[in-house]
């Protein structure tokens, strides 16, 4: 049994044909003209769920990114002024060592303890140094400035700085100390070998000209010296982890914003080609129905 083809029934698949061609060669216009292949949608449900994810997982690795930076700063600022100390350090004992031979007169011990005065303050400039208007050696109390003198505090050695742990969140779920307190690098007021403490001791002894005394604050210096050299490791070994942990998120950045592209951005050469062809493929569909379709009432009167 045949079927029986009316023009009309021709007539409605020519355009549905035309329309389908028309709609696929927009869509891949618009994706051109974009450069994305996911401009709404209903372009690709399952490619929107997954573009979604990826950006909230770009956001939160540019954010711990953001944390790693900042971590870095903090810590290349401690060791760089713990370099310093460690320095002034050096230097304290040389003077120490060269007033303790018995053979330096009085004035020359003046002038030894003049130079350790400095050493001194340029030790407290340190403790107080800030870093983007955060104290790194106060603790959680880095909004205020450790060591400062006031009346009732008259002496730098009784000075004990804030020791509570300065975190930053570096990845999911993990928390990093960055900081370093002044009172483990420069010592308590209760310890005798506080940084200050020595320093004011040894400061008594060239001003009493003992060389004796002076002799005794070597042991002190010491250990005070290996202790802040122990915290200094102690924030190269930091420094070592963020910057692994800074690697990966840099890995992982790329990673995701590989998946990213794949997900969202469009073939542009490939769309090129596809549009080329249904451009081709309409202007045929077009030429054609004219042809099939230019038959009318008059060409059977």
């Amino acid at each position: 049994m045949s079927i029986r083809v009316t023009s009309n029934m021709m007539s409605t698949q020519l355009l549905s044909n035309l329309n389908r061609n028309n709609y696929s060669m927009n869509k891949m216009e618009n994706q051109i003209s974009t450069g994305r292949k996911l401009n709404k949608p209903s372009d690709d449900p399952v490619g929107v769920t997954y573009a979604l994810r990826y950006r909230s997982d770009l956001a939160s690795n540019e954010q711990y990114q953001t944390s790693t930076d900042a971590a870095i700063g903090w810590l290349d600022t401690t060791d760089s002024n713990m370099t310093q100390a460690n320095d002034v350090m050096q230097r304290v004992k040389e003077l120490t060592i060269q007033a303790a031979t018995g053979t330096v007169p009085q004035t020359g011990l003046d002038a030894i303890n003049q130079e350790i005065k400095e050493l001194k303050q340029h030790l407290v400039d340190i403790g107080n140094t800030q870093i983007r208007g955060k104290s790194i050696f106060n603790g959680q109390k880095y909004d205020q400035i450790p060591y400062q003198l006031s009346d009732t505090v008259t002496n730098y050695a009784d000075i004990d700085a804030d020791k509570d742990a300065v975190e930053y969140s570096i990845s999911d779920e993990v928390t990093f100390r960055i900081n370093t307190s002044g009172s483990d690098y420069f010592g308590t007021s209760g310890e005798a070998d506080n940084v200050f403490k020595v320093l004011d001791n040894i400061s008594a002894a060239l001003a009493s000209g003992s060389y004796t005394d002076i002799s005794a604050q070597t042991a002190n210096l010491d250990s005070r010296t290996i202790k802040m050299l122990g915290c200094q490791t102690e924030v190269g070994a930091r420094t070592n982890r963020v910057e692994l942990v800074q690697n990966r998120l840099t890995d992982t950045n790329l990673n995701l914003t590989t998946l990213q592209s794949k997900t969202e951005d469009a073939d542009i050469a490939s769309l090129l080609i596809q549009a080329t062809a249904a451009q081709t493929i309409y202007e045929a569909a077009l030429k054609s129905s004219a042809t099939i379709m230019s038959t009318s009432l008059m060409d059977y009167m």
